[in-house]
């Protein structure tokens, strides 16, 4: 709950109040726990205070029950109890300002991104190419840039590959080895993407991050809420899309420094999907972004079952952790139990590993940053209530919100621009063309020299009675032939150099 006169943000109650300083948020954030143990009521809380002190916000809802936070809350037992043991005295419920995507354009704004956008690194992951295949990608998307080709959607990145793949041999010395059996590998990912419903993500309008930095009429952070139920069921496309979204933003701020409060807080629900299987080049480029978007006023909270699902060159980065309870029923859970405990500022008045197991729900071991960054003494604490409705809106409400949002019109057409596909077919449309003319000139001159060695045949046989004339005659028809012969040689050098020039234009 953020609190204006005092400039901070009221997070728990433990021995004493836990206040996080909206000055440190961008050292970004962690909240960790079983399922069940109470992320969910961590994440709204915080997310409204953001939306509080006037910072936008984006949050992945994963199981559908962020929608709530359009509508104000409901008293229920268990909140007045929280109320009540935390002597929450001005506690009051309210809704706040929502704005709701899908990438499916069900429940929310449709959002694409293009394929130049996404670029060749994001989408190998999410194409699942080895080394050697995201290379060949990458030599792909460097021969379109340097065509001037645009790759705005699925059709447009089959046309580019297809293309490499024809004219391998003219770009090998100037881009490398183009193997057949990598484009081949592409174009059956391309496939399988396509058949998991991939395609809808690419195109136009692409989404413009710009839009998120909104607010209300109240000076209130607009909350941007991506609905994931069903993008979820693709776990690798899911981490892939927020991972380019988190790259957009990064790319999009300028340097700002240390801020009084973020620019922005971008919530990442089930975070360690990001890193699951990820090549070491894409988690260092992870945490290079994780780093450097501090800079640039961005507070990234990651959500996950355990701190162990994220690198450590990532969980370096972060300094506010808010820890739910953990189950240790195996070994390896036992270890990751100890880690996570060992993570925190020792409280003599407790035992962390032990506290981490006997936690409640709604309870956690809190550290934040003071106002000069150190991280506090942790502490067992409970979390407050949110504001708003802890249940999912309806449906009806959810499109209430869509329609009356100023993006509806933005987004809900899509377009289709002439890019590489276009380009690339006209291209092909006309050589194809070229290449019918030259064969039907060469056609024809061959009809001609046909017809002028019957003639000439004629001719031989008609003065074959007359002596006198026989040498002429033979003189003339060698003479003929040879011109005949020269002719069908030059009608046929005329083809094939039309053809080259065609396909040296195709290739340009």
């Amino acid at each position: 709950m953020y609190l204006k006169d005092q400039h901070k943000v009221w997070l728990a109650t433990g021995s004493a109040p836990i206040y996080l300083e909206p000055g440190m948020a961008n050292r970004h954030g962690l909240i960790a726990g079983a399922t069940g143990t109470g992320k969910t009521v961590t994440l709204k809380l915080l997310a409204e205070s953001f939306s509080d002190m006037g910072v936008p916000v984006f949050l992945a809802d994963i199981k559908g029950d962020l929608t709530g936070m359009c509508q104000m809350g409901k008293e229920t037992k268990h909140i007045r109890r929280s109320i009540d043991n935390m002597g929450l005295t001005d506690y009051t419920y309210a809704s706040y300002p929502v704005r709701f995507f899908d990438v499916y354009g069900k429940q929310g704004h449709p959002v694409r991104t293009t394929i130049s956008d996404m670029g060749p690194d994001l989408l190998s992951r999410l194409l699942n190419l080895n080394d050697t295949q995201s290379g060949i990608l990458r030599i792909v998307f460097r021969i379109a840039d340097d065509k001037g080709l645009l790759l705005l959607d699925l059709k447009d990145l089959r046309s580019m590959i297809q293309y490499v793949g024809d004219n391998a041999k003219e770009y090998k010395l100037t881009y490398g080895n183009i193997s057949s059996q990598s484009i081949g590998a592409i174009q059956r990912s391309l496939l399988t993407l396509e058949d998991e419903g991939g395609d809808i993500f690419f195109g136009e309008p692409a989404l413009d991050i710009a839009d998120w930095f909104d607010w209300a009429e109240d000076d209130r952070g607009v909350m941007n809420i991506l609905e994931c139920q069903e993008l979820f069921q693709h776990p690798l496309l899911y981490a892939t899309f927020l991972l380019w979204m988190l790259s957009e933003l990064y790319e999009l701020l300028p340097e700002a420094g240390d801020l009084d409060k973020p620019k922005m807080a971008f919530f990442f629900d089930e975070a360690h999907l990001l890193f699951k299987d990820a090549p070491k080049a894409l988690v260092d480029q992870v945490e290079q972004v994780v780093r450097l978007i501090r800079s640039k006023g961005v507070s990234v909270w990651f959500i996950t079952q355990n701190p162990s699902d994220l690198p450590d060159s990532v969980l370096g980065q972060i300094g506010n952790r808010v820890q739910h309870a953990l189950r240790a029923y195996t070994p390896n859970d036992q270890k990751a139990l100890r880690a996570a405990a060992r993570s925190f500022r020792e409280n003599p008045a407790f035992d962390s590993e032990e506290a981490l197991q006997a936690l409640g729900v709604g309870e956690a071991l809190v550290s934040v940053l003071d106002e000069k960054g150190v991280p506090s003494i942790v502490d067992r604490a409970n979390i407050l209530p949110p504001r708003s409705s802890m249940n999912a809106a309806d449906s009806s409400d959810v499109q209430a919100c869509i329609n009356s949002s100023p993006l509806k019109d933005k987004y809900t057409v899509t377009e289709d621009r002439r890019s590489a596909y276009e380009v690339l077919t006209e291209e092909q449309k006309k050589e194809a063309e070229e290449e019918a003319k030259a064969k039907e000139a060469e056609e024809k001159e061959k009809e001609r020299a046909k017809k002028e060695k019957e003639k000439a045949a004629a001719s031989k046989k008609k003065s074959s009675s007359r002596t006198s004339t026989k040498k002429k005659s033979t003189t003339k028809t060698a003479f003929e032939k040879t011109l005949n012969s020269a002719a069908n040689t030059v009608g046929r050098e005329i083809g094939k150099s039309l053809i080259r020039g065609i396909l040296g234009t195709l290739k340009k």
